[in-house]
């Protein structure tokens, strides 16, 4: 890694291998086989990470997450669907703005930003609201680190006969997800996160049925997953142009998964990376936002040190000048930042992160 160049502890973009980054040296021609077939390779091991190569479609999309979140739920809700939205976080809250742009009915049912929701919460809600035909779940809500229960809810929304759609943004390839084992409609992520790719483009696991079905539900030509996926298994082409850079260092970013050991060694080096940061900054005094029982190994908040002389910008930037850069914090009501746990990046990494930020708020004197 280029010694100059910060480790970025964020939940994406984040730090990229040299390999990946390799991999963007050269160009594309978006029609051309080669490209396509790479493509094609990308779409395959996607699906084989969650076992669903008999029961869903992957279907790319250019963007950001938020673009591929916004085509799920403008796709596969009918216009005349209901959604019911769990919020513990902005990402739910913007799913929730989402489903209002759109003109879909939708609920929300909101807990505390360091509580989740339960499946006891989703069977009693959607035995009070019939109307309800989908469910949309934030897996780990990225505003704190919380991770939301999803093979309990999962199974109480199958139970109702209803269809799950989640947003696994920030968990997609480092905590495991098996549509064979876990029923769901639609499961979101993107190239920047866990995979350890670069930002620009999401994709969509799609219910073969539920995709079949969904033509002419989009009130949106380019964010129109049907007509995407219709497209691309005709021709193998992208229907407009691709992100011919972003599909490159993805491609080459699931060669080296798969050569780590894919999701199981990616989850140990995130959990180690997630320990030694708790055990870094409990010995520094500063405390984690979320309990550790529900804290997903990808991003953990820290309340603020309690000190007049901190202050989030003075040290950022001192983090930053050591050679990292952190989060700032996304709650209202309580001081906090941010320190993610994924990127390429090991415990020693994380450990030098520590000292940074330490030494950091000692020189501040605001430990």
């Amino acid at each position: 890694m280029n010694p100059v160049a910060p480790i970025l502890l964020t939940p994406g973009p984040l730090t990229t291998s040299a390999r990946t980054r390799q991999a963007m040296m050269m160009d594309w021609g978006s029609w051309d086989r080669d490209f396509n077939q790479m493509t094609a390779s990308v779409r395959e091991q996607l699906l084989a990470i969650i076992h669903g190569e008999a029961s869903h479609y992957c279907i790319p999309l250019q963007g950001s997450g938020t673009f591929a979140v916004e085509a799920a739920i403008g796709t596969l809700v009918p216009r005349n669907g209901k959604v019911l939205v769990l919020v513990n976080g902005a990402y739910g809250q913007r799913l929730a703005k989402i489903c209002s742009v759109l003109g879909l009915a939708f609920s929300t049912f909101e807990t505390a930003e360091d509580q989740p929701t339960t499946g006891e919460d989703v069977d009693r809600l959607l035995r009070e609201d019939a109307a309800i035909t989908h469910v949309a779940l934030i897996h780990c809500e990225t505003s704190t680190g919380i991770l939301n229960p999803l093979n309990a809810i999962a199974e109480v929304v199958a139970k109702h006969g209803k269809r799950l759609i989640i947003d696994a943004m920030s968990s997609f390839g480092a905590l495991s997800i098996d549509a064979r084992e876990v029923p769901f409609e639609a499961l979101i992520a993107a190239s920047g996160k866990c995979l350890e790719g670069v930002p620009g483009m999401g994709f969509v696991f799609a219910s073969k049925e539920a995709l079949d079905q969904a033509q002419g539900n989009s009130r949106s030509l380019a964010m129109d997953l049907h007509d995407q996926h219709v497209y691309m298994a005709k021709t193998g082409q992208w229907r407009f142009t691709p992100p011919t850079h972003v599909v490159a260092a993805l491609h080459e970013a699931l060669l080296q998964y798969a050569e780590e050991g894919g999701l199981p060694a990616r989850h140990k080096r995130y959990q180690q990376n997630c320990d030694t940061l708790l055990e870094g900054m409990q010995q520094l005094g500063l405390r984690s936002f979320i309990p550790a029982a529900i804290q997903a190994p990808i991003i953990v908040t820290f309340h603020a040190p309690d000190s007049p002389n901190y202050a989030f910008r003075d040290f950022y930037e001192r983090v930053k000048a050591k050679g990292f850069i952190l989060y700032p914090g996304k709650l209202t009501q309580v001081e906090t930042f941010r320190v993610g746990c994924i990127g390429c990046v090991d415990s020693h990494g994380m450990q030098a992160a520590v000292d940074a930020i330490g030494q950091a708020l000692r020189d501040m004197q605001a430990l």
